[in-house]
């Protein structure tokens, strides 16, 4: 259990970020690692409770305490502590297919469902994770894992995102034939085309991508699947030509704001804007799309989940004169109320290293109308609102913004195109219907898993998800499995 006093003894001590005045001149990861006696200490402080809820029920159902993967946190520390870092990475692995995702941009509900969280200093596990995968890889200790024979069964999973990557690394593992259709030019999803680099670099995706390839997956690159676009396969071939199908997309129909001025230059989704950067970052041409830069403007973020966050940290790098988050929701209190909470995901303030580079933040604020002139937006008409988002007269007040982004969520899958055309049945809320049983779909050979089954969700949902999806098309293939949960 790491050292047995050491929760008493070692204080919570986590790894910092370069300074904000350094970090927005560049686009490459900013966060500082501990040293490995650092590391070490904080592991210690694992207390290996009787009730471990940092990796007990995470996987029941989202907002039940844990990490949603299972990954063994008290046996990694322990680890960790001992300094047997090989062993530590073989555990880590035998749950996360891609902890090096994790350690990096996953929020950490296993660190909210800690028991030290009741005093509020929980064990660094996401530092310990990010540190335990990044040494395997600087040791060579992440190798292919080759199958011992081949099934001779071919699957396709449509979709290179966390999702898509983990369902087909387990699947080759499993030794079916497997091809990964992606639409773009590399793999990754959002991970490529959504996370900035100063949170992410890419790199961290190429090396997977290579151990993958060098497991035997096959990626198609710049294949589209359904729809009209030049190149675009037939998915219904793909079910014929494949014995099983896996729908890995995301969650990509934004949420819109249908207001007065919507159709002013200067009004752009986030997932226009962010993935154009990340474009640029890795000298990928923008295909033809019109630049949409901060440089020099007055930025007004709508939206303040992840997705506002990393686009205000991608303004302030561009030369943003300034930033503004608006967030319809009322202000979270600063601590919450740890009896009522834990160990449970915690509705709190929380400020995100983009928020700290100087963007100013405006809670229970409704957005009425853009104006502009000469046809580009210039202004919002915004009012405070009540909890239950009604106005609140004689506090409306005026923005300058001269780029306005949108970051409100996703509503579901795009339904045009691949689902349309595959004819899946869709749930209720617009994502493709398919229990958490099986991951079965309206068809006979079509499974589905990640953000177009349960809607968008967190990396690390996605990667149980394809764990859990590649599981059930081995045994719909094979009639049994060996694949871990």
């Amino acid at each position: 259990m790491g050292k047995i006093t050491g929760f008493l003894e070692i204080e919570r001590h986590d790894r910092k970020y370069a300074p904000v005045v350094e970090r927005v001149k560049h686009f490459n990861e900013f966060v500082l690692p501990l040293s490995e006696k650092e590391t070490r200490d904080q592991a210690a402080r694992c207390m290996n409770c009787g009730i471990p809820y940092c990796h007990g029920t995470g996987a029941v159902a989202p907002g039940t305490p844990g990490c949603p993967v299972n990954n063994q946190i008290p046996d990694f520390n322990d680890l960790v502590y001992q300094g047997n870092w090989e062993e530590a990475s073989r555990n880590l692995h035998s749950t996360n297919n891609f902890p090096e995702f994790t350690g990096r941009i996953c929020p950490a509900p296993c660190e909210a469902s800690c028991t030290l969280n009741i005093d509020d200093n929980p064990v660094t596990i996401k530092t310990i994770e990010c540190a335990i995968v990044d040494r395997a890889w600087d040791n060579g200790w992440v190798k292919p894992e080759l199958p011992l024979s081949k099934t001779g069964k071919k699957v396709a999973v449509i979709g290179s995102g966390p999702a898509g990557m983990a369902c087909a690394q387990q699947l080759a593992r499993a030794g079916h034939e497997v091809h990964v259709y992606e639409k773009y030019a590399k793999a990754g999803g959002l991970l490529r085309y959504g996370i900035p680099d100063f949170k992410m670099e890419k790199h961290v995706i190429d090396r997977r991508i290579a151990q993958m390839e060098a497991e035997g997956v096959v990626f198609h690159y710049g294949t589209p699947v359904g729809g009209a676009a030049q190149g675009a396969i037939d998915p219904r071939e793909l079910a014929k030509q494949y014995d099983a199908l896996a729908l890995t997309g995301g969650a990509e129909a934004p949420r819109d704001l249908p207001i007065p001025g919507r159709d002013l230059a200067g009004i752009h989704f986030a997932m226009d804007f962010l993935p154009q950067q990340n474009r640029r970052v890795s000298g990928e041409p923008l295909d033809g799309t019109a630049d949409i830069l901060a440089d020099g403007k007055h930025v007004v973020v709508i939206g303040g989940g992840d997705t506002g966050s990393d686009c205000i940290g991608t303004s302030f790098r561009q030369g943003a004169k300034s930033v503004t988050q608006l967030e319809i929701m009322t202000a979270p209190p600063e601590h919450e109320n740890k009896g009522l909470s834990w160990p449970n995901w915690p509705l709190k303030m929380r400020t995100s290293s983009s928020q700290a580079e100087g963007a100013k933040r405006e809670f229970a604020v409704l957005t009425q109308k853009f104006s502009g002139a000469d046809g580009k937006v210039a202004k919002l008409h915004c009012v405070q609102v009540d909890d239950k988002f009604k106005p609140l007269p004689g506090t409306e007040f005026d923005l300058d913004a001269e780029l306005v982004l949108l970051a409100m969520g996703f509503v579901h899958p795009v339904h045009e195109g691949l689902l349309k055309t595959l004819g899946v049945d869709l749930d209720q809320r617009g994502n493709v219907r398919a229990n958490t049983s099986d991951y079965h779909t309206s068809k006979p050979n079509v499974f589905s898993a990640g953000d177009m089954r349960r809607g968008q969700s967190l990396v690390v949902w996605a990667i149980r998800e394809g764990r859990l999806c590649a599981r059930s098309i081995d045994q719909f293939l094979m009639g049994k499995t060996d694949l871990p949960r």
